[in-house]
């Protein structure tokens, strides 16, 4: 059996998994991202774990492990120079060169690229994008991420960094985002978006107690301002979502992250809004679809999903 090794490195937590042909997450270890500020250090320390779960798979298997690579989904990273460029929610400053320091210590490929296109590729290898050749993925957290696939690979662009549709301008003037623009779909779709859309609703100020999962739950119970708050939220998606069809043209697109858990107070009014905006020579062509990972194995299985690209 081939293994690869999973890697998802966020601003906190670097997670590794141990994945098995089939999408078997084997084994996982993490340390903390944000106690390094050199990169030497945090490659040495990743990949002592990561020795370590080849190690004892070995003595599990009795033979040798046939290690494929190492697949990383990091923020601002690009697939190809295999370099995380300056990511600003990163301790680790500087252009980053994975693949250099990673072969220091094993010889075996290393892919990486950035999290939301790791996520994308992870459902076309492993979820419910399997056989499909043209979709995309929004990741909603934090931020908005998004990975497009078109004829069964991912668009990277000129300069690696394709497919950064959460930074569509999508109110001009609007919001300031974090990247230093204004109206960004993010400020308003993301996490902390969607906790200001309330807050502005409801009149009140933002406070840490006040998140998009509250606002959720707040919703399911019919609170009238977290209902109008979806609603709000599922207008600026669908026209969003409705623009990237007329890019790529998908079969499907896929939500993924905790905003998206929400369920039908986001997905009744973001179908409707979808249909309402879309290309009449696109109706019925494209759905949406939530995720088949498992919110807690998707990054480390996207990760892992990069060794597969032809």
């Amino acid at each position: 059996m081939k293994y690869s090794i999973g890697v998802d490195m966020g601003g906190t937590n670097t997670d590794m998994g141990l994945v098995s042909e089939n999408g078997n997450i084997i084994q996982r270890r993490n340390i903390p991202t944000n106690a390094y500020t050199e990169l030497e250090p945090y490659v040495r320390d990743m990949m002592r774990e990561i020795q370590a779960m080849v190690e004892e798979q070995r003595v599990r298997d009795g033979e040798a492990v046939n290690l494929e690579g190492i697949g990383i989904g990091a923020p601002n990273g690009n697939f190809y120079t295999g370099c995380v460029d300056n990511a600003p929610n990163l301790t680790i400053k500087g252009n980053l060169d994975f693949g250099k320091e990673i072969h220091k210590y094993l010889s075996v490929p290393v892919v990486l690229s950035n999290d939301a296109n790791a996520a994308a590729y992870g459902e076309y290898v492993y979820g419910g994008a399997k056989g499909m050749k043209h979709f995309i993925m929004f990741t909603l957290g934090t931020g908005v991420g998004s990975g497009i696939v078109v004829d069964g690979k991912l668009v990277h662009g000129s300069t690696g960094a394709a497919g950064e549709l959460g930074h569509n301008i999508l109110i001009p003037h609007g919001r300031k985002c974090s990247c230093g623009r204004e109206g960004c779909l993010e400020t308003y779709t993301s996490a902390r978006g969607i906790v200001q859309t309330y807050c502005e609703l409801k009149g009140c100020p933002v406070t840490p107690d006040v998140t998009s999962k509250m606002i959720g739950e707040l919703a399911h119970q019919g609170d009238p301002v977290a209902l109008k708050t979806w609603e709000t939220v599922a207008d600026q998606l669908g026209l969003a979502m409705a623009n990237s069809v007329t890019f790529s043209a998908p079969e499907a697109i896929f939500l993924m992250g905790g905003p998206a858990q929400v369920g039908e107070p986001l997905l009744k009014p973001l179908r409707a809004a979808f249909e309402k905006y879309l290309l009449n020579i696109y109706a019925g062509s494209c759905q949406i679809r939530m995720s088949e990972l498992r919110a807690n194995e998707v990054a480390i299985l996207g990760a892992a999903a990069l060794l597969k690209m032809k």
